[in-house]
């Protein structure tokens, strides 16, 4: 590239073309449809135009901001806060969920299953129940139940009797504090 054609303004439109492009215009449009050929008066006009639109704009903006602050004022006034709007908004936002329809078609699923894990949960604590009372029954268990009363009541009866290193205390035995009181003699 030749460096004297080079255009080196970042903002320039011809920013990079070669120096003989440099002379076709940026804003006519290349399909010729009548866009962007405007007469200097038309141009004038459209540029007053804007400036009004823009000057409209702004009033606006002002008229809002006198608005929004008018609003705040009462809002303070009624003693509404912003966390007092945005209660009743979610408020109103769960009303409007619960309306619809999706949320009832959900809730009457739901409700279904719970219903129906309810009654499974029952049912299998009724038959978990009748099988314990069926197994308590059984001679196996009678039989089980047996040899462990056999040995509890040897092992009570041995701890009565004083054998097998078992020793309860009796009314002859000494209490504790006598116990201690003896292991603190002075002599």
């Amino acid at each position: 590239m030749d460096a004297p054609n080079q255009d080196i303004n970042l903002n320039s439109p011809n920013k990079g073309l070669p120096g003989n492009m440099t002379d076709v215009p940026v804003d006519t449009p290349a399909s010729g449809d009548g866009v962007g050929v405007l007469s200097e008066a038309e141009a004038e006009e459209l540029r007053s135009e804007l400036c009004k639109v823009e000057d409209e704009i702004a009033t606006l903006r002002q008229v809002l901001v006198a608005k929004e602050k008018h609003a705040s004022e009462i809002k303070r006034k009624l003693g509404l806060t912003a966390f007092t709007e945005l209660k009743q908004n979610l408020s109103k936002s769960w009303q409007d969920v619960q309306a619809s329809n999706a949320y009832k078609k959900t809730h009457a699923t739901l409700s279904t299953a719970g219903s129906k894990t309810s009654s499974a949960i029952s049912s299998v604590g009724s038959a978990l129940s009748k099988t314990l009372g069926e197994i308590k029954e059984s001679p196996t268990f009678k039989s089980f139940e047996e040899s462990v009363g056999n040995l509890k009541a040897k092992v009570i009866g041995n701890e009565n009797n004083g054998k097998g290193g078992y020793h309860t205390p009796t009314a002859s035995s000494p209490t504790a504090e006598e116990n201690l009181s003896q292991d603190n003699a002075p002599f």
